[in-house]
């Protein structure tokens, strides 16, 4: 049949290409991905002028994926360094990576990654508004922020960012809200100074249905963007966050009913005590499509190490339902990521994925259990393969050798594993002091 997105394909029962390919790498049947996309509780981002890409599903009953941030900016213009952080990337088997270069050509290096990229690629359009229009935020006049959507999607991109959920109801919300972190959200905060600059209603929600139709017309998966999030755990759950997520919800049934499909991004910071409301508040109030989340961090005094704040929330968030985790390195706060922050920041966001779906799917647990299995062995090649991050242990284990091959140095001839199979083998052991 013919098709505009994969949403309209599955509400009309035909299975895609890209479903096959989901269903193969999640082993569930396409007649699931067909039900659970139909009502939008998975989604297939994938752009029809995206040929590189190997599609991922995100959503219920899938793994959970993350995602990559990287770009230019004006500070570090250097499209060689970010090219090294999408080999990285891709390398270690992030399913996103979201491109949010704000200077510069950022056209250039955009359709570059694009053609390259085997993961689906995102962008938030309003970073690139000032630069693409050629104009000051204040003279952008409110139908050319579509223009910039446009030539994204023709781009290729597989899903944007859009704060439509920032509108003039709900900016009036935060006034009498105030905050530690006001609005900590780039596009978010650049939005309402161009609302407030202005008197206008948000552009992206003014011509929500504009919009819609650019999306449906290249199958460009809408990413609701939280403008309100909070930017620090004391200002979570706040009244400013929930009135946009209620928005959020209304605007993700009008773009279900164009076929355009749809995840919803999440906080940000939130302390672990509201992480599980939160996304049981996010399913309840947008109809349980995908939720995206940033972390979240649940702590504010760590900075240097927020790939671990970050790692923390994120797994809690993923074991109660959240389907798809962004990524923070240890720059977060501080700077532009090199190349190996983005390293560290792949690896916690896998842990962090990994754990929460450990949770969630039954048959996660199956990788864990070879692993566990591969120690007891002390089957330390066997261990490495199966190692998330495979350079990492191998660096360890020949930085400090063991005078005995099957331990390590730590514990050498009291290890515990080496000892137990001997003794249950029906031989002595020896410890040496």
């Amino acid at each position: 049949m013919k098709y505009a997105t994969q949403m309209e394909a599955a509400k009309n029962g035909f299975v895609t290409e890209e479903m096959k390919i989901v269903a193969k790498k999640e082993n569930v049947s396409c007649e699931y991905l067909l039900e659970k996309m139909a009502c939008g509780e998975i989604v297939i981002p994938k752009n029809k002028n995206h040929k590189s890409i190997s599609p991922e599903g995100i959503g219920t009953g899938l793994r959970t994926k993350i995602n990559v941030n990287l770009g230019i900016s004006k500070d570090l213009n250097d499209i060689d360094m970010e090219m090294k952080k999408v080999d990285m990337a891709l390398s270690m088997g992030a399913e996103a990576i979201m491109d949010l270069s704000n200077y510069g050509k950022t056209q250039e290096f955009r359709k570059k990654l694009i053609e390259k990229s085997t993961a689906m690629i995102g962008t938030v359009p309003m970073y690139d508004a000032v630069g693409f229009l050629d104009k000051g935020l204040s003279f952008i006049k409110a139908e050319e922020f579509l223009d910039v959507v446009r030539n994204h999607a023709e781009n290729g991109v597989d899903f944007v960012t859009i704060h439509a959920g920032i509108n003039r109801a709900n900016a009036e919300i935060f006034m009498r809200n105030r905050r530690v972190n006001e609005i900590v959200s780039r596009g978010g905060s650049l939005l309402f100074g161009w609302m407030k600059m202005n008197n206008q209603e948000n552009p992206f929600y003014e011509y929500y249905d504009e919009l819609l139709d650019i999306c449906r017309e290249y199958d460009v998966t809408l990413s609701l963007g939280d403008s309100l999030r909070p930017g620090g755990i004391h200002d979570a759950t706040d009244p400013s966050q929930i009135a946009e997520l209620i928005t959020l919800g209304e605007l993700t049934k009008r773009a279900w009913e164009k076929d355009v499909q749809v995840i919803i991004e999440g906080p940000g910071h939130v302390p672990i005590g509201d992480i599980e409301m939160n996304i049981k508040l996010q399913k309840k109030l947008c109809h349980k499509a995908p939720f995206y989340v940033l972390g979240p961090l649940v702590t504010d005094v760590a900075p240097g190490y927020d790939h671990i704040t970050s790692a923390i929330g994120g797994a809690i968030a993923a074991a109660h339902g959240a389907d798809f985790l962004c990524y923070v390195t240890p720059a977060e706060h501080l700077r532009l990521p090199d190349v190996n922050d983005v390293r560290e920041g792949i690896v916690a966001c896998k842990i962090a994925a990994h754990a929460g779906d450990i949770n969630k799917l039954k048959d996660a647990r199956a990788w864990d259990l070879e692993m566990s299995k591969r120690r007891q062995k002390i089957d330390w090649e066997g261990m490495f393969e199966l190692a998330l991050d495979k350079k990492k242990p191998r660096e360890y284990r020949n930085s400090s050798m063991p005078e005995e091959e099957n331990t390590c140095t730590m514990c050498g001839s009291m290890c515990s594993a080496k000892n137990m199979n001997l003794i249950l083998e029906g031989k002595d052991i020896k410890i040496e002091c």
